[in-house]
């Protein structure tokens, strides 16, 4: 088929992947000026897979595509031409003491969404102590043994630089988007299907019902991050620390830097990253990791998750076009399963990625 992939960010990158190896013939259109611009909000987001810790405000659709995904992760990582981080070694969820209320409630809230094999596990101080040595400070612990993490900025590279004879059109933003065509400003492009992956750019015209599922009636919700290089500490799995007013992780990336986030602000101000979320998130990460403070600041970065009415993810599919978006806080979780049921409204309902 001639398929066109309206958007280059995770979702299109990996129907760009898939179909390019199934061997079709695939373009894809894109505001990015090249492949490696972070323009994209799966550049920036930390690369959590965890299904279970995102029951907190995901549903049991959510935790299902979460599940899959791990599975296609493990399966697509290693097809990739460039070597991507990626690791299944659980996560951590921890609380300060005085903290313990909403510690509780959010545990208590996963106990009762995950199945028994995902439920969270309590970790003695001892055998904190023993897997992370660098973590300092919680009188409480638990592990969420079946979760892991990607490393983001080098699996976008990978997914792009391995979609073999794809046809990329950069700086070429879609202005409008029907079922098989493509408009480019003036050019009007056509193709056996089309594929809407733009996120936030997804509004091809104002929608005024903001209640409407629609994936067209998407907006995009503000996250801000850091990248902290501290070479003293060796941690080995993503944390969460449990706080009251926010939610604050901590991701390792190999060799020696933190991702430390999220804010979430409903804005879609991309300016740079505020006093307030600086003071907050890194005081509250340096009250687990101590050896942080002589950590140095190596990269801030803000973007938009693009999200629905009701914070959940959607597909759309029409003859000639399909719709993926809305993936919101859960887009690296959830991406693969999302593409593989995309592409399963397309061509059977018995479709794989694992076949693919």
């Amino acid at each position: 088929m001639k398929i066109a992939i309206a958007g280059a960010g995770l979702s299109g990158r990996l129907l760009a992947f898939v179909l390019s190896s199934q061997g079709h013939q695939v373009s894809v259109f894109d505001p990015a000026p090249s492949m490696s611009s972070p323009v994209a909000a799966g550049w920036t987001a930390a690369g959590m897979l965890s299904p279970v810790a995102e029951l907190e405000s995901g549903d049991e659709n959510v935790f299902q595509l979460g599940k899959r995904s791990l599975d296609l992760w493990a399966n697509l990582v290693p097809r990739l031409t460039l070597p991507v981080e990626l690791h299944f070694k659980g996560s951590l969820l921890v609380a300060h003491r005085g903290d313990e209320g909403a510690a509780d409630r959010l545990v208590s809230l996963l106990k009762a969404k995950a199945p028994e094999h995902d439920q969270p596990q309590p970790l003695p101080r001892q055998e904190l102590a023993r897997l992370e040595p660098s973590i300092q400070g919680p009188s409480h612990t638990w592990l969420l043994a079946n979760e892991g993490q990607i490393h983001t900025v080098q699996a976008m590279q990978a997914l792009a630089a391995s979609a073999q004879n794809v046809q990329w059109h950069w700086s070429r933003p879609v202005t409008l988007l029907t079922p098989h065509t493509i408009h480019t400003g003036t050019e009007k492009h056509t193709f056996d299907w089309v594929f809407d992956t733009r996120g936030t750019g997804a509004r091809d015209k104002p929608v005024h019902n903001h209640t409407e599922l629609s994936c067209q009636n998407v907006r995009g919700v503000r996250g801000e991050i850091f990248w902290i290089q501290a070479p003293g500490i060796r941690l080995h799995r993503p944390i969460r620390l449990l706080h009251p007013r926010y939610r604050v992780y901590i991701v390792p990336r190999a060799p020696d830097t933190l991702v430390v986030g999220a804010s979430e602000i409903e804005s879609e101000d991309r300016s740079p990253v505020s006093v307030r979320t600086t003071v907050e998130l890194l005081a509250a990460a340096h009250s687990i990791l101590p050896e942080m403070a002589e950590g140095r600041i190596i990269h801030s970065e803000v973007n938009l998750r693009p999200a629905l009415a009701d914070n959940f993810p959607r597909i759309e599919t029409e003859a000639g076009l399909t719709r993926i978006n809305g993936l919101f806080r859960h887009g690296w979780l959830i991406a693969p399963a999302m593409v593989e049921n995309a592409l399963k409204s397309v061509f059977s309902a018995d479709y794989s990625l694992l076949q693919a």
